[in-house]
């Protein structure tokens, strides 16, 4: 753990220059605004330790795929989330001399990222090897209300000196990923040019051409008044430059408002993105930078109307929930069904990609339940858009008959990831893509997306799972061979419990869309028949599967076996393990890891958090008990699912623990990584910890319910969720419970089982201590 920043409920501030920090602070004091983002780089010159970041969703590359030896069935590429242009650089000079704060004595220093408006802002005290003085404040923010701009404001005072003062803003698309495979440069020169209002670049990417064109305007004032002087514009390849000089006296303060435009060819034609841009920077000058920072403050004001989780009595757990809701919504809107949910979103290069399984398993319940039906409609038709590529991935591992296998790694459908024990073997992520489905409609209603979509991908999916399963005479039973579960400090493992469920599950829930779908909407269902090639024989071996298939379980200690042979290994529990050895991934060899009882993150309570109603609580409990003491939680996805498990089976001490963990665990850096990026993904898991954890609400067979607990440090929680269209506020309080219809009809609930119904105008109010017991 790291733990240097102050607690503040509505701001992320570090106070004090520590270089140590820089890459952490980057990526903690990110912005985006789902189109586009940036790590949290110095505008000024740099030379400290620094990864210069800055993205554009959907914009990748295809970097050739670096490993020992090649298998079949290997994807050609890894899909590098790419470095693109930097816009926000400001070069500044004080007499000549460069401002390089690394090589400055700095104090004063303070950055803070006030969550509530969505702005950075940077205040320091540099004096310069010169002896000069300077203090400098500086505001950044990405529009949330103009996808394609952002903006800075840049102020400098004088502090101990007569002089000159050199400002020199750019736009520059000559940029390198870190961790480009073999080193190559990712981007080639098109255009840059410099007009009236400012200048642009644009870029290509090598191999699939996207284009990229950024510009820029800029405007100067000296103490508050508008400066009009001579412009020294600079045109070199991929940069402009727009240089000014200002004569000061000590006290004079100069201010730089750069505004940038950045767009693609992902949403414009190529030939049109120069006249676009120069029309967007002419607008947005026109507009200034008050007005553009007033619009942008409104946009947010609206999104954490509908998502600002409230807990009253602990300022780090507050402070926790609302960093990973801003992130949330920094890195997606929902407005393009084409983007997706990186595990890093727009903070930093690693794992690549555009979506893992986490969208389905963690950031779909988030969206649901803040945002309109739309936007966690988009996430599923974005799976559905790249099921050809998803039977073509199944293709190549040999699976027939439009069997589908979704990638792990993806930015076009394509499976992208290279290690093979992922690839090939970690297939439970088509499960969640199942599961996604019937998330969707439990809290939606909207039974019309299986046979607009749903069912095509469901069909695919148990296509593929029918024939991932093979039958053991030994057993006979069926099962399934030769994977990696959740739990990735395992692999090429047989019959994972978690996988063989959740496989049998998504054929149970198949055919029953396939009932629903034929029954309701028989006119489509003989398109999709006729799409898919389904035949209703198919089915046969489903549920000759589902009936016979081998599910490991130690009915000693009443568990079911994460794996076969699990109980082989030596049994001990994390409170076994010196401090020193973790995270067990960094201070272990990979064949210790293997051959140990560790869990990175919860597999069998996975299955059980996903598949609670199927089991009796004695059956959680026992497995709960058995396997969390195992679990080191060194990936991001854990501690969300063990603190509402926990919280499901009366642990509120355990409950608060994890939560506290998954809500802090890049503002603490837990897992001592946070200076690659944040845990977008897991993110999503701090509000289900709360929402479904604390409040314990689900959404099943059609109903709404509620189980809420307060945890001892809080005195009260609150939020709202959309269920069904109807906007719901929640609040728990030691006392009391309140649940509030904000518009719509009447919402039927359940709170500690006992139905009510819930009105605009009669919301429920229940005595929190009677109702528990």
């Amino acid at each position: 753990m790291n733990q240097y920043l102050e607690v503040d409920k509505w701001k992320i501030v570090e106070t004090g220059f520590n270089p140590e920090h820089q890459r952490s602070s980057e990526s903690i004091f990110s912005l985006g605004n789902g189109h586009m983002g940036q790590r949290a780089n110095f505008e000024e010159c740099y030379s400290g330790d620094s990864l210069q970041g800055s993205y554009i969703g959907g914009i990748y590359y295809p970097d050739k795929t670096k490993v020992g030896w090649w298998k079949n069935g290997y994807p050609e590429y890894f899909a590098k989330v790419l470095n693109s242009v930097n816009w926000i650089g400001i070069d500044i000079e004080i007499n000549g001399e460069p401002l390089d704060i690394f090589e400055c004595d700095v104090s004063a220093f303070k950055r803070v990222l006030n969550m509530k408006k969505g702005y950075l802002q940077r205040l320091f005290i540099a004096e310069l090897p010169t002896g000069d003085k300077i203090k400098v404040e500086v505001m950044r923010f990405i529009s949330m209300a103009r996808k394609e701009i952002g903006a800075i404001e840049y102020n400098i005072e004088a502090l101990n000196f007569n002089g000159e003062i050199t400002i020199k803003p750019y736009i520059n698309g000559d940029v390198r990923n870190e961790d480009a495979n073999y080193d190559e440069h990712f981007w080639s020169e098109v255009e840059q040019t410099s007009f009236e209002e400012g200048g642009l670049v644009t870029t290509r990417t090598k191999k699939l051409d996207f284009h990229v064109c950024a510009g820029m305007t800029n405007k100067l004032q000296k103490n508050g008044q508008d400066l009009n002087i001579n412009t020294e514009t600079e045109v070199i390849p991929m940069e402009v430059s727009e240089e000014y000089s200002i004569s000061v006296t000590e006290g004079d303060e100069v201010t730089l408002h750069k505004i940038a435009a950045v767009a693609s060819s992902l949403n414009h034609k190529k030939e049109q993105l120069k006249s676009h841009v120069g029309a967007l920077i002419k607008d947005t000058a026109a507009l200034g930078f008050p007005k553009l920072l007033y619009e942008h403050t409104q946009r947010w004001s609206e999104i954490w109307d509908g998502s600002d989780v409230l807990i009253e009595g602990d300022d780090k757990a507050q402070q926790g929930i609302r960093f990973n809701i801003f992130q949330l919504y920094q890195t997606y809107t929902g407005e393009d069904k084409r983007l997706n949910i990186g595990p890093k979103g727009f903070t930093g290069e690693k794992y690549g990609g555009c979506t893992y399984w986490d969208t389905e398993a963690y950031c779909l319940p988030f969206y649901l339940n803040t945002a309109p039906n739309e936007v966690a409609r988009n996430l599923l038709l974005y799976r559905y858009q790249q099921l050809s590529e998803a039977i073509e991935n199944a293709e190549k591992l040999g699976f027939t008959d439009g069997a589908a296998l979704y990638p792990m790694v993806t930015m076009n459908g394509e499976e992208c990831h290279n290690e093979w024990e992922i690839t090939f073997e970690e297939i439970h992520r088509n499960g969640a893509m199942a599961y996604a489905i019937y998330n969707y409609i439990q809290h939606t209603g909207d039974e019309a997306y299986l046979s607009d979509a749903g069912l095509e991908v469901l069909i695919a999916i148990s296509r593929f799972w029918s024939q991932r399963f093979n039958y053991s005479e030994k057993r006979d039973k069926f099962v399934m061979l030769g994977v990696t579960g959740p739990n990735e400090y395992e692999n090429n493992v047989n019959n994972n419990w978690y996988t063989t469920y959740i496989g049998c599950w998504t054929m149970q829930y198949t055919l029953e869309s396939i009932a629903k779908v034929q029954s309701q909407y028989p006119k489509r269902f003989k398109e999709i028949k006729r799409k898919t090639n389904y035949s209703e024989e198919e089915t046969t071996r489903w549920k000759e599967i589902m009936d016979n298939v081998y599910l490991p379980e130690d009915e000693e200690r009443g568990i079911f076996l994460q794996q076969d042979n699990y109980l082989d290994k030596e049994q001990r529990t994390v409170q076994d393990l010196d401090d020193d050895e973790r995270p067990l991934n960094q201070y272990w060899s990979w064949d210790r890891i293997l051959r140990s009882c560790f869990i990175k993150q919860g597999d069998v309570v996975q299955g059980l958090y996903f598949f609670e109603d199927h089991f009796d609580e004695e059956t959680l409990q026992r497995n709960f008990d058995f396997y969390e003491p195992r679990t080191v939680h060194e990936s991001s996805l854990s501690p969300c699912i063990h603190a509402i498990m926990a919280s499901k089976l009366g642990y509120r001490d355990k409950a608060y623990e994890f939560y506290l963990r998954t809500a802090r665990l890049d503002l603490d850096d837990y897992n001592e990584e946070v200076h690659q990026g944040l845990h977008i993904t897991s993110m999503a898991g701090t509000w289900m910890a709360i929402v479904e954890g604390f409040a314990g609400k689900r959404a099943k067979e059609g109903e709404l319910y509620f189980s809420p607990t307060l945890p001892d440090k809080w005195t009260a929680y609150s939020f709202k969720i959309l269920y069904k269209g109807r906007r719901m506020k929640v609040r728990v309080a030691d006392e009391e419970i309140e649940i509030t219809c904000e518009d719509g009809e009447a919402v039927k609930c359940y709170v500690y089982d006992e139905q009510y119904q819930i009105t605009p105008d009669n919301p429920l109010q229940l005595t929190r201590k009677k109702a528990v017991a």
